[in-house]
């Protein structure tokens, strides 16, 4: 398993960009999955974006166009631009990881072996 450690939440107004970053630690990063999940008070923990080992990305409906995951394997980082952020995007933020098998299904929090602490982000209106 990987160890992950985010940064970059913080608050912004809204129509505002903020970028976390999802740092792993552990070998053959580049054969692991990643995804972004967050959670607001009270709700469960829902998915945002994943990038698979081979570059697939996914994205929930309600932040196509505006959330972009990415990678980079030298640095052993997954990464997530948030812009034009709305009110409804505050939560705190999970970066997970799952080491690539087939059958994976990005959206699922179970399909994720390893989390990171969680970073929050808030959206002022």
């Amino acid at each position: 398993q990987v160890q992950l450690v985010e940064s970059g939440g913080g608050l912004v107004q809204a129509g505002g960009s903020l970028r976390l970053s999802c740092a792993a630690s552990g070998r053959a990063f580049s054969y692991y999955s990643m995804g972004w999940f967050r959670q607001a008070p009270g709700k469960e923990r829902d998915f945002v974006a994943a990038i698979s080992w081979s570059v697939s990305t996914y994205y929930t409906e309600s932040v196509k166009g505006r959330f972009t995951i990415s990678r980079d394997n030298a640095k052993n980082s997954v990464y997530l631009q948030m812009n034009s952020l709305k009110p409804e995007d505050t939560a705190v933020y999970y970066c997970a990881a799952v080491a690539a098998r087939v059958g994976w299904d990005p959206h699922r929090v179970n399909e994720y072996t390893s989390w990171g602490q969680g970073t929050q982000v808030t959206v002022s209106s």
